[in-house]
């Protein structure tokens, strides 16, 4: 954020230890707001305290700064506060002065936290940001003018959520109208769709747009301009003029999507589903297989694969997916899971995740794949589970705990949770604790959850994609897992990949990964092999 008269500009700055102003006994980096000169200079520093800060914004004047910060052991998410001083450049240097918080976090000893994101300052310089308080990221709007008082006022709520969860910095869910209006987006039953909100009437209306997912608004007089995207077509650059009554017009898209050369016949529509699980409710994207060249046999219902997001504190993007529409239109069913600890569903839903990871997923998986099952939406005798990352440590808990699946293909999977402690990056470094429990005093449940404790349990086919540059999950944890399984006479393939780290990069690595895990499905579950695409080796299937 920059000062009007563009003089300086105020940001984070991460500093790692033995750099300028960091104790070199530090033992991670420090995140601290500063003033940079715009035109070049030594960064000066305004405040050094909480253990992370982001999200500075500077008032219409210049004069007032507000700012998110928390600290260990809270992911954003857990509780965060909103921060606010006055922003000082009469002396020699830029100051903070009188700093305080405003709300969020932890009050009164409470081990429950607000969550408060995304700040920003409306034309009549008023304050709002997004918090959780309500169990949903909702609006809210300090009354006065300039310095915030009294206490903020929820605007347009309800069972939605307006923000997402802060991995990183620099999301915009709500923009400013010149006419009193602020215009927004909003998350419902895992799908986003755009509002508007109007300060004089205090009024909320939808604005009909073509988007299923919505992200970095913004906004010119009365034009809000997005990035959107839908079921049926790849995230873009989308603006549109805002009338009175939320009336849209003049939808334009200002830089086309990439060309995916696809039919849409041969687009398969996601469907938002809810679902029972053990106790309480799920959610996910469902998409039946389509190709308008083939049709399955009479009575024959197809394989479905069950995919997991990453994070876990994340949610199935609800935006066309090359990778998904790859299996639809070969004939398999997909549902994108949202297991509970998944966002965009409210806070409660999101906590249920809490000291539950390995559980509360694998169950959600399951009985998504059940709910299909007997719906008659998929073949409950070929079901198979899939994910990466985070998602690959579901897929691999859920084939050691469950026989329900028929395969399963992890995508640099986390197998043993006690690595993950060791991770150097600050933003994650204690983000375990509340997924599973305290370190070291809770090792015993980390021993217990991770996967690479009981490959004795696994008998169901598994392909493993691993790339050999991998700092995250060591390419010896998947070798582990391959050499249980061979041991055991389980079939399975493992495919490793010079040059990739933990996520693939390269484009025929991509495709191979996809042709070689339809080749393994081929296989292990019985149906014709593709002709176009080598087979994968697969061992011990006999």
């Amino acid at each position: 954020t920059m000062t009007p008269d563009r003089r300086w500009i105020v940001c984070v700055q991460e500093a790692r230890p033995g750099e300028a102003e960091v104790d070199s006994a530090a033992t991670e980096a420090v995140n601290r707001l500063v003033a940079v000169p715009a035109t070049g200079g030594i960064p000066v520093i305004l405040r050094q305290s909480a253990d992370f800060v982001m999200s500075p914004r500077l008032d219409l004047s210049g004069e007032l700064l507000a700012w998110v910060e928390w600290s260990h052991p809270d992911m954003p998410w857990d509780s965060s506060e909103l921060w606010f001083a006055r922003f000082d450049v009469g002396g020699l240097e830029p100051a903070l002065a009188g700093a305080r918080r405003l709300t969020g976090g932890r009050r009164g000893g409470s081990s429950e936290g607000e969550s408060i994101v995304q700040p920003a300052w409306d034309h009549d310089n008023r304050l709002w940001f997004c918090s959780d308080r309500s169990d949903w990221w909702n609006l809210y709007h300090y009354p006065s003018l300039g310095v915030p008082s009294g206490d903020p006022v929820a605007v347009a709520s309800g069972a939605y959520e307006v923000a997402l969860p802060a991995w990183v910095f620099g999301e915009s869910r709500y923009a400013f109208l010149t006419d009193n209006r602020v215009v927004f987006a909003f998350r419902s039953d895992g799908v986003d769709h755009l509002g508007v909100y109007d300060t004089s009437e205090r009024r909320m209306d939808r604005v009909s747009v073509p988007c299923t997912s919505i992200r970095q608004v913004r906004a010119w007089q009365t034009t809000a301009i997005f990035i959107g995207g839908s079921f049926t077509s790849e995230p873009t650059v989308v603006s549109t003029v805002i009338g009175r009554g939320g009336a849209s017009s003049r939808l334009e898209t200002m830089r086309p999507g990439p060309d995916a050369s696809l039919s849409s016949a041969l687009l398969s529509v996601g469907q938002p589903i809810t679902y029972p699980t053990d106790g309480g409710i799920a959610h996910g994207i469902f998409y039946p297989p389509t190709n308008p060249d083939f049709v399955g046999p009479d009575g024959d219902r197809p394989p479905l694969v069950v995919t997991i997001h990453g994070g876990p504190t994340s949610a199935a993007s609800p935006e066309l997916s090359l990778r998904t529409q790859y299996w639809t239109s070969r004939g398999f069913a997909v549902v994108e899971v949202n297991h509970r600890g998944s966002t965009g569903f409210g806070r409660r839903f999101r906590n249920e995740l809490r000291g539950q990871w390995g559980i509360v997923d694998v169950a959600d998986c399951i009985a998504a794949a059940q709910f299909l099952a007997s719906a008659g939406r998929a073949d409950g005798k070929r079901l198979v589970i899939r994910g990466g990352s985070a998602g690959g440590f579901t897929t691999l808990a859920a084939l050691t705990t469950s026989d329900r699946f028929s395969a399963g293909c992890s995508l640099y999977g986390v197998a043993d949770l006690a690595l993950l402690m060791s991770d150097d990056h600050k933003f994650e470094s204690r983000y375990m604790e509340s997924l599973v429990a305290p370190y070291p005093e809770g090792a015993a449940t980390y021993a217990d959850r991770s996967p690479i404790n009981h490959l004795d349990e696994l008998s169901a086919p598994l392909i493993m994609f691993q790339g050999l540059d991998d700092k995250v999950v060591p390419p010896a944890q998947t070798r582990m897992v391959a050499d249980a399984l061979a041991a055991r006479g389980v079939p399975y393939a493992a495919v490793y990949f010079e040059g990739e780290g933990h996520g693939f990069r390269q484009a025929p690595n991509i495709r191979r990964c996809l042709e070689a895990e339809l080749s393994f499905y081929a296989q292990v579950l019985w149906f014709p092999h593709p002709d176009e695409i080598d087979p994968v080796v697969v061992e011990n299937l006999g």
